[in-house]
């Protein structure tokens, strides 16, 4: 059937898009995708077939914005080693001391301010937080006044002040382990690290190092790498990090949501008409 195959809807990464398989499909259109990134496509491999693109950013922002303040309070609060501790067949009484972070008035960090990270800096700005964050444009002036956002320029200035960091980039090869053992090492070690882009963005050995020295305080991730991590991980047995099996798209109107994007883009390629979501290579 490969000559009437058009259209290609992407799935969780699923079919691998190939050279055999692009070779196999000489009608095809486009590739549409669920959720925003892009680093399971080689994009250039596909337009050299005179295949189009789509992703889905519209659709997932809020549900992937709502994770990333999810983690930073669980987190903040240590919320996951309360409910261990409550549901202990042992527990007797409350500790009085298990304090968390306070989250009001405290600086949060944002690398990476496109649709997504603008909607975690509008949530954090009802939560009172000062807000940074560093793009590679900056934002207009109404838009950073909006949410009372100050640009940085350079990473460093940001990782500095902040006490939590939020990582919101697409992965590409700029990006890959763009959080290393120096950029932890500027992290103010009371900080917390929040990640719902994709697991290669942080150097996951240096991680470990700098949560188990007291580095940074703690880490929260619905991304990894690989997913899921082997079980002898050593991430998996430190208590200052919460781990969730990436979540952030996952909620029952933004899986509909992407569908109706994906058919969206794929119908427009179909009748020869501009992508609303059209993704072209670098």
């Amino acid at each position: 059937i490969g000559k009437k195959v058009q259209a290609i809807y992407l799935w969780w990464h699923k079919p691998v898009i190939n050279k055999e398989l692009l070779q196999s499909l000489p009608n095809l259109k486009v590739i549409a995708t669920s959720g925003v990134g892009m680093d399971h496509l080689d994009l250039k491999l596909v337009a050299s077939f005179g295949v189009k693109m789509a992703n889905a950013p519209h659709a997932v922002s809020s549900s992937t914005a709502d994770a990333g303040m999810a983690l930073l309070l669980a987190s903040a609060r240590r919320l996951v080693e309360a409910h261990n501790i409550s549901i202990s067949p042992s527990l007797e009484y409350y500790e009085a001391e298990m304090l968390g972070v306070k989250v009001a008035g405290a600086t949060l960090g944002i690398i990476g301010m496109g649709s997504i990270g603008y909607k975690i800096a509008l949530r954090a700005k009802a939560f009172e937080m000062n807000i940074l964050y560093h793009n590679r444009t900056q934002r207009k002036v109404q838009e950073e006044q909006a949410v009372g956002a100050t640009y940085c320029k350079k990473i460093d200035n940001l990782l500095q002040q902040a006490d939590f960091v939020v990582l919101v980039v697409s992965l590409t090869p700029q990006t890959h382990k763009l959080i290393g053992k120096r950029e932890l090492e500027l992290m103010k070690p009371t900080a917390t690290l929040i990640n719902i882009s994709r697991g290669a963005v942080v150097d996951q050995e240096a991680l470990v190092a700098a949560l188990r020295t007291g580095v940074i305080r703690a880490a929260a991730l619905d991304v990894t790498c690989p997913e899921p991590l082997p079980r002898d991980h050593p991430l998996l047995k430190l208590k200052n990090v919460i781990i969730t099996p990436h979540l952030g798209i996952k909620t029952d109107k933004a899986t509909y949501m992407i569908t109706e994007e994906a058919v969206e883009n794929i119908l427009a390629a179909l009748n020869g008409l501009p992508l609303p979501s059209e993704v072209l290579p670098s």
